[in-house]
């Protein structure tokens, strides 16, 4: 019997606006149509697990506490239904530094899949970033890059090119490619 599928998804950009290094709980504010998409997605099966890139934390920008919660009003504002979002996934580390979990790196993907006997060929990684997009890829699942966030037009482009699907924003994504109505 084949795995579950998964998404795997960026934070800023693709869940919540990105405010560039986000620290604050009134900055979370929800990206139109994301929580009715990730109710969809429950609903056909998918497990969702979050991994974001926060270098605001090593560079002295904001502190765990403030990352935590910002999280918890994500999710607060989120309300989905069990089992909701699996985990939550910060690398901390700025570009410059060695790192285990920092994207483009696969590991936090590829631990999942193992964990959770996920189904590499039915799992996405979804994001605003280059780093998103390449963390899919280096985890041979398939990604998609989102116009909601940061994403250069050069970079989208290069995305499209390199065989990667393109959407306005995450809700886009769940319509054109998991076929969900909501």
């Amino acid at each position: 019997m084949p795995g579950h599928p998964a998404l795997f998804l960026d934070r800023d950009g693709n869940l919540i606006r990105d405010h560039h290094h986000t620290c604050r709980e009134e900055q979370i504010e929800l990206i139109p149509g994301v929580k009715s998409a990730l109710e969809a997605c429950l609903c056909a099966g998918y497990r969702l697990f979050v991994l974001t890139n926060q270098s605001g934390i090593n560079r002295g920008i904001f502190t765990w506490v403030q990352y935590e919660a910002c999280n918890r009003r994500m999710l607060e504002l989120l309300e989905l239904p069990a089992p909701g979002i699996l985990e939550i996934k910060a690398a901390p580390e700025r570009p410059d530094e060695p790192s285990l979990y920092r994207k483009p790196s696969p590991r936090f993907i590829l631990e999942k899949i193992a964990e959770h006997g996920l189904d590499p060929a039915r799992c996405w990684m979804t994001g605003d970033r280059v780093s998103d997009w390449e963390a899919g890829f280096n985890a041979g699942i398939r990604s998609c890059a989102v116009r909601s966030g940061a994403a250069k037009p050069e970079e989208l482009l290069q995305a499209a090119s390199r065989g990667f699907a393109v959407h306005d924003d995450f809700p886009a994504f769940v319509r054109a490619e998991l076929k969900l109505i909501f």
